[in-house]
């Protein structure tokens, strides 16, 4: 079996929720780390796709051709972007090399309203994923959690249903056979 922590969580750091992991709330997730410090971990699952619209949830943002997404189970009245727009929006803060995460609100809004960015370039999400000091860290001893390097790829344009494997095949190794697991092995 892979070891589960084979190098520090980071801003960037995906979480890849462990095969036997069995939460509903992260069973085969794939977690976007956007914060880790001493005061703990914020993230966002990145494959679980909402039947929700933007407008479905706020009011006068403009039309948005595509799902809200499910960041976590924490406070799921919060609405939460990552994007590729880095500097055309003030305050956000880049994760990884070309992805951010927040900023203005009424830059974001003003953006979406005259149709200058595209679905692609914007997320966003409903709650979030979070974990007090040290949470993560007895996660990661019990083994729930595997580790990998996020990509704008692996951000934007992977299919959800298909993340999770994905990102497990692409670490090689005993990582690709547990991709392959069944997500419940008594019917196997």
């Amino acid at each position: 079996m892979p070891k589960a922590k084979e190098f520090e969580i980071t801003k960037g750091t995906l979480l890849i929720a462990n095969a036997m992991l069995q939460d509903p709330n992260f069973k085969r997730t794939v977690v976007l780390v956007c914060e880790h410090n001493e005061n703990g971990t914020f993230g966002l699952i990145l494959n679980r796709p909402l039947d929700l619209r933007l407008e479905d949830v706020i009011e006068d943002f403009g039309e948005w051709d595509a799902p809200l997404w499910l960041g976590g189970p924490v406070q799921t009245n919060t609405l939460h972007v990552i994007h590729r727009l880095g500097d055309r929006i003030e305050g956000s803060q880049e994760v990884i090399d070309g992805v951010f995460w927040g900023g203005d609100y009424e830059e974001i809004r003003e953006l979406v309203r005259l149709k200058t960015v595209s679905t692609a370039e914007l997320k966003f999400f409903l709650g979030y994923s979070g974990w007090g000091p040290g949470q993560l860290d007895d996660e990661m001893r019990s083994g729930s959690w595997y580790l990998s390097k996020a990509t704008a790829q692996t951000v934007f344009t992977e299919p959800p249903e298909k993340l999770w494997g994905r990102v497990l095949r692409a670490k090689g190794g005993d990582y690709a056979y547990i991709a392959n697991f069944p997500e419940d092995p008594r019917l196997n």
